[in-house]
């Protein structure tokens, strides 16, 4: 897939003349995401961001014969932050001693700027992990023909993502544009049945 060029300065999110927090990503060493969270949580002044989080999806693996619901890292390597201040929580995450970065892009001048998500980006990840645990279900779905059908869980309606399904651990591949990038990852997507 061709690669998007990032869009600098998602427009300014106003409701009612006040300032709507808006979700930024930040990098951290992969493996280290819930680390990463705790960290900010306790050395980032929490009046800089709403809430920090690590978004999830649903596995079922068998250990032992036994199926057992597991959560993995949707986005390896990344943490979201809610926050409307992105330059004042910027300055805070110096405090952080574990490797962090608000990913930024250039604006037409050549001057960094902070890159939240834009709205439709924002609205799927939230379709995906909803607002409460962000942690994307399992999905249920049957196969007919070369077709993929959802039946049930967050990638109902959202089958044009699937790039690729492996049946025997439980996952699918699905591209998402994040950021302007195209990001394939892995969520958790069960075949009931093949036709």
């Amino acid at each position: 897939m061709p690669k998007v060029p990032v869009p600098i300065g998602a427009p300014s999110q106003r409701i009612r003349g006040k300032e709507v927090p808006m979700w930024y990503v930040v990098q951290v060493i992969g493996g280290q995401e819930d680390a990463a969270v705790l960290k900010i949580q306790k050395q980032v002044s929490n009046e800089t961001f709403k809430t920090v989080f690590v978004p999830k999806y649903e596995i079922r693996k068998r250990y032992s014969g036994a199926w057992k619901t597991r959560r993995e890292v949707l986005f390896p390597g990344y943490v979201f932050v809610d926050t409307k201040t992105p330059d004042s929580f910027r300055q805070e995450l110096n405090k952080v001693t574990t490797m962090t970065k608000l990913l930024s892009g250039e604006t037409e001048t050549g001057k960094k700027k902070f890159i939240p998500l834009s709205n439709e980006e924002k609205t799927l990840i939230s379709a995906f992990v909803g607002d409460e645990d962000h942690v994307m279900k399992m999905s249920e779905g049957i196969i007919e023909g070369d077709q993929i059908r959802v039946l049930k869980g967050p990638l109902q309606g959202y089958e044009a993502l699937v790039a690729k399904v492996d049946r025997h651990k439980r996952l699918a591949n699905i591209d998402l544009n994040i950021l302007g990038r195209i990001k394939t990852v892995k969520v958790g997507l069960e075949i009931v049945q093949k036709r």
